[in-house]
């Protein structure tokens, strides 16, 4: 007898007609949800292509700026334990590699001196050749701890010693295909590449590393 009484009552047309009801509330109310939720996630989505968007334009900036710019001095006066921790490691390695630097500079104009001169170079071919060496394999070691102004120059540097010791080793060997006896031209298209390369390209790279450097390490007071 109640279980005929529920049932009627559940399958009354009001019954029928408040659970529909009920459900659509139900229904709605998920969907405005979802649309809230949806608002939320897209309102942090755009917010974080804003900043992501920023960050690569400040780090754009610091790419095209890093060389151009005037490095900032790096000194030890009211540094924090961390600051003064970089400027000690990165001094470091300033005295590290500049007398390779300077080694490197020294063999190759030697051997160019010599080559120009018309002296046998014996040892000196292979001793700039072993400086160009050295000097790539302690910037390898030291990178990391440079600056990218210092960096870069130095491996500039490097990069045109390398060249004017490959153009007098080319003379070298035409000079011994030819016997011995080369032509005037030859020895003037020889002399002016090494000095272009040497004695202008490597020494303004020289004058301009020396300044970064000191910016970089000396105590300004």
């Amino acid at each position: 007898m109640v279980s005929e009484l529920l049932s009627e009552i559940l399958l009354s047309p009001s019954s029928l007609m408040i659970v529909a009801v009920t459900a659509l509330l139900i229904a709605l109310l998920a969907a405005i949800q979802a649309g809230r939720t949806r608002r939320i996630y897209e309102d942090r989505l755009e917010l974080l292509e804003e900043k992501t968007s920023t960050l690569w334009r400040e780090v754009d900036e610091l790419r095209v700026t890093g060389f151009d710019g005037e490095p900032p001095v790096l000194t030890d006066n009211n540094a924090t334990p961390n600051s003064d921790a970089r400027y000690r490691t990165e001094k470091a390695a300033y005295d590290r590699l500049w007398p390779q630097v300077w080694h490197l500079y020294d063999r190759v104009g030697t051997f160019l001196r010599a080559v120009e001169a018309g002296d046998p170079p014996g040892e000196l071919r292979l001793d700039a050749r072993n400086a160009a060496l050295d000097a790539r394999a302690r910037l390898n070691h030291n990178r990391p701890f440079c600056c990218d102004t210092a960096e870069h120059l130095i491996t500039q540097l490097i990069d045109t010693e390398i060249k004017a010791h490959l153009t007098a080793c080319q003379y070298l060997d035409d000079l011994k295909d030819a016997g011995g006896h080369a032509s005037d031209h030859d020895r003037r298209v020889m002399r002016d590449k090494c000095s272009a390369l040497h004695d202008h390209e490597a020494r303004e790279l020289m004058t301009q590393l020396v300044q970064v450097i000191r910016k970089r390490t000396l105590n300004n007071g």
